[in-house]
């Protein structure tokens, strides 16, 4: 049992060095879309005025949930037209890598949410859902977007440290000091927005210069 769990691994390993650039080339859309949508839906959160503590942490985790599926309709979209298997081991190892993070998320967001009211007014609902948590996120993202990095090229890591390092130096500087909803709605559009279409950006114009080499 033990060598044959060593050459599936050495089996998976180069399958992932193979087709990491492969995977870099998939990451620009990817990282564009994710991008746009958060982009818009904080300038679209605070225009309507989404204040209510609650309703801050249903509308973004509903917006997490419609960017995860575009993002894996088009990584499925990309694998058929290079006729290869959606749900492949490389796959299933940079899902099972993110995953812990993504519960960590949720399970915390799901505390937050019991914790506080509806009340848009209340002092520490406002504090919990819509300043401390958007930041608790994009730490949690970062460690997510880090652990894949270690299947794919080192330019994935390089992002899950700034999202990281980022997250927590906003919360260690201050930031909670902003206008609470507007702070919550410009902290999930400047990292889940503006780094995102940044970093997709980058992969395009990188890419030639990629495949030269």
């Amino acid at each position: 049992m033990q060598p044959d769990w060593a050459v599936h691994n050495l089996q998976v390993i180069r399958t992932l060095m193979e087709r990491s650039a492969i995977y870099r080339r998939a990451l620009a859309p990817v990282m564009l879309v994710t991008g746009g949508l958060g982009l818009a839906a904080a300038v679209a959160g605070t225009i309507v005025g989404i204040e209510a503590p609650r309703g801050f942490i249903v509308y973004w985790l509903a917006v997490s949930f419609a960017t995860l599926v575009v993002a894996l309709l088009l990584v499925r979209r990309q694998a058929l037209r290079a006729s290869e298997p959606f749900w492949s081991p490389p796959t299933r190892r940079v899902s099972h890598a993110v995953t812990p993070s993504f519960v960590a998320a949720l399970i915390v967001s799901c505390a937050v949410w019991f914790l506080v009211g509806t009340d848009k007014d209340s002092e520490m609902g406002q504090a919990l859902a819509t300043e401390l948590l958007p930041l608790i996120w994009v730490v949690l993202y970062g460690c997510a977007s880090n652990a894949a990095g270690f299947f794919m090229r080192r330019g994935i890591r390089l992002f899950g440290w700034l999202l990281l390092a980022g997250g927590a130096g906003a919360f260690a500087i201050g930031v909670l000091a902003l206008p609470r909803v507007v702070a919550g709605h410009a902290i999930m559009g400047f990292f889940f927005g503006v780094l995102h279409l940044g970093y997709g950006v980058y992969l395009l114009l990188t890419e030639p210069r990629a495949d030269a080499m």
